[in-house]
């Protein structure tokens, strides 16, 4: 083999280890790009729960994904009490997320706060009474949810007006969670009302006899669950009800929900909101 056969031969086998070299760089590059991509979630704060001395889980309803689970600092440093500030119940934040497959637990490279300022119900207790209760329900309907916009803008509507009312405030709850049984498939059907007709909370429909179950409302209470059809933002103070009235009505709510979503019996919010109603 003459010189210019080696030279040649020497390049060539140069070009090879290089590429090969360069192909491992590059899928090092690639392997590593995919593992820190990132998605930007918009998300409604339910609820969190500690999970150690600096970190806590936190439970949230977000427009691209559905319910996730995220873990976020929560201890006394600065960037934990940020985060717990951030992430109060019904709380709108954007956060940049690390969303793995097969994972149930997120982690949150970034958090900033999003949508309307709600320190009109933080600064309010009644208002903050009926945030925590209606994000622990969230919690328990929207389990298996997957991704709805509808469904999400109806919530974060919802809140909106929450901050904004200053009258019929205790009326509130009640008319969200009528409105929101109509998202998850269980809202009354009041085509099949008429006067002195029961309520069948098991099949959704008004009836003139009671079925042979006991989940029925007599012809008096299948009165209130038309009204609460009626109710919105514009005229919640002109459902005068007194406290007896109230509970006996979101006592009726909670056992239709119940019926259709079976661990909404145990809501632990719900004695703070009694008392808070007075």
């Amino acid at each position: 083999m003459n010189a210019l056969a080696i030279h040649l031969y020497l390049k060539i086998r140069y070009i090879n280890l290089s590429f090969n070299h360069f192909g491992d760089f590059y899928r090092i590059i690639v392997n590593n790009i995919c593992i820190t991509m990132y998605t930007t979630l918009h998300c409604i704060c339910l609820r969190t729960v500690r999970y150690n001395d600096s970190s806590a889980i936190l439970s949230a309803y977000s427009r691209e994904c559905g319910l996730m689970s995220f873990q976020i600092s929560s201890g006394q440093s600065k960037e934990g009490r940020r985060r717990k500030a951030l992430t109060m119940p019904l709380s709108f934040i954007e956060c940049i997320c690390d969303i793995r497959t097969g994972r149930d637990i997120h982690t949150i490279k970034e958090l900033i706060p999003w949508g309307c300022n709600l320190l009109a119900i933080n600064a309010n207790p009644i208002k903050t009474s009926i945030a925590v209760f209606l994000a622990e329900i969230l919690g328990i309907v929207l389990r298996d949810s997957h991704p709805d916009s509808i469904l999400f803008d109806y919530i974060a509507t919802g809140i909106q007006r929450l901050a904004r009312i200053d009258q019929g405030i205790g009326n509130f709850h009640l008319s969200f969670l009528y409105g929101l049984s109509r998202f998850l498939g269980i809202e009354p059907d009041l085509g099949t009302w008429k006067q002195g007709y029961i309520f069948d909370m098991s099949e959704g429909i008004f009836r003139p006899t009671p079925p042979l179950h006991t989940h029925y409302l007599s012809p008096e209470k299948a009165r209130t669950v038309a009204a609460l059809a009626m109710m919105s933002e514009r005229n919640l103070n002109m459902f005068r009800l007194n406290r007896k009235q109230r509970n006996d009505i979101l006592d009726g709510i909670l056992e239709y929900y119940s019926i259709h979503f079976s661990h909404i019996s145990s809501i632990s919010s719900i004695q703070v909101l009694r008392e808070t109603m007075g």
